[in-house]
């Protein structure tokens, strides 16, 4: 017969309580006799319903059963990245996942977790509490971690996803809040007040800044790609491009006057208007968007970020009757349903349909006609009576005036006659 018991660790708080106690974390050993032989060593395993189910699969098999090799949660991750890379997924991916790689270590590490089968759907609960991203990062990173355990169970290293039953938190979509045009006005005047406290290259940048919320305005260009915009890319007034997050082809059209502009800003490397060609992509956009926090500062513009460029480009082609499946591919949406979930209160054709609608429902509502029925009835009721009496008061009159020429009512003064 095996029994199972905690080892108790030096540093943990219940090893006073001896053998018995089994409400902790620490290291679950076994202790018996297996086929006639003694058996006294580690279960390698913390979960006690886990252990008791290897025990018992022992005692019927009268054998001990090995196990396959268990996979830490450091060679997990390592096979995961490099899985990721040889899939060739996009470098800010590939970041988000190493993110999650170094939180998820430093969550085992700190509760003695070693190996991936040892994490439970309680476990994985108790990792994401200690998350502190809003509620829509939250529920990337779990897509992520549901990714992470996918993998590890098709290798068999876990025998069910502990992720899979973690629900997501809801998340409120924020409305799109395209530019005003005052705003853009005051943004493109504090342009000029940007040129004016720079000096040396940052002089240069600054011009530049102008060109970038031109072609940001007028491109509907996600920052990255705007900034890694290089002018091979232009034909004419034409501009190709394919998406840097989707990598979706996208070929739209400048005006003029933007067009103009670029071409009048220095050239930082080659053919590149705002990036070396060497540099870090992230590291130039951060700068970018720095630049451009001061200039929505300098412009008392509240709550100004690069991508609300991208916004007023589609609401103002939206208002403007463009319909919205070619907004969607101007703005290089892998399908129109991207589009509709942020612009469709937007769409200047579905409003007036939607107020046709209701018109022509309204039309037939039978206590709406009875109500203008009646309002119709009681408005010709009220003319007819204002009618009457204007005629009734004008006909007094007219009697009055006459009696009093007639003489009914005695002299001027009403002179009695005394018998």
């Amino acid at each position: 017969m095996l029994t199972i018991y905690r080892r108790h660790r030096r540093g943990c708080k219940q090893r006073n309580k001896g053998r018995k106690h089994r409400h902790c974390q620490c290291p679950i050993w076994v202790d018996g006799f297996l086929s006639g032989k003694e058996i006294r060593e580690s279960l390698k395993l913390r979960d006690w319903q886990r252990a008791q189910e290897m025990v018992r699969e022992w005692e019927a098999e009268d054998r001990r059963i090995e196990k396959p090799q268990r996979t830490t949660v450091v060679d997990a991750w390592k096979e995961f990245l490099a899985d990721a890379q040889a899939r060739n997924l996009h470098e800010s991916t590939i970041r988000k996942y190493e993110l999650l790689n170094r939180q998820m270590e430093a969550f085992c590490t700190r509760n003695g977790f070693a190996f991936i089968d040892e994490l439970s759907l309680s476990h994985m609960g108790q990792f994401r509490s200690e998350w502190k991203d809003g509620p829509r990062s939250s529920a990337k990173k779990l897509e992520r971690l549901r990714s992470f355990f996918r993998f590890a169970q098709k290798r068999k290293w876990v025998p069910e996803n502990p992720a899979a039953d973690l629900k997501a938190g809801k998340i409120t979509l924020c409305p799109t809040l395209p530019f005003t045009r005052d705003e853009m006005y005051r943004i493109l005047g504090a342009a000029e007040k940007y040129d004016s406290q720079c000096s040396g290259s940052a002089l240069e940048n600054a011009r530049r800044l102008r060109a970038l919320v031109l072609l940001l305005r007028y491109s509907g260009m996600r920052i990255g790609d705007a900034v890694r915009m290089s002018a091979s890319r232009m034909k004419g007034n034409r501009l190709f491009l394919y998406t840097q997050k989707t990598g979706v082809p996208v070929n739209t059209v400048l005006p003029p006057f933007v067009v103009g502009v670029l071409n009048g800003i220095p050239s930082v490397a080659q053919d590149l208007y705002f990036w070396d060609g060497t540099s870090k992509v992230e590291i130039i956009v951060g700068s970018w968007r720095r630049r451009l926090a001061k200039l929505f500062e300098l412009a008392e513009v509240q709550n100004g970020h690069p991508h609300r460029f991208r916004d007023t480009f589609a609401v103002e082609l939206l208002l403007a009757g463009v319909p919205i499946e070619r907004v969607s591919v101007l703005l290089g949406h892998q399908s129109v349903r991207i589009t509709e979930r942020h612009y469709a209160p937007w769409v200047r054709s579905r409003q007036e349909q939607l107020e046709a609608d209701l018109a022509r429902a309204w039309s037939r509502d039978p206590f709406l006609l009875m109500a203008q029925t009646e309002t119709a009835a009681d408005e010709k009721l009220d003319q007819i009576s204002k009618r009457e009496v204007h005629a009734g008061h004008t006909e007094t009159n007219a009697l009055l005036n006459d009696t009093f020429q007639r003489g009914i009512f005695g002299g001027a003064g009403g002179n009695r006659t005394h018998a």
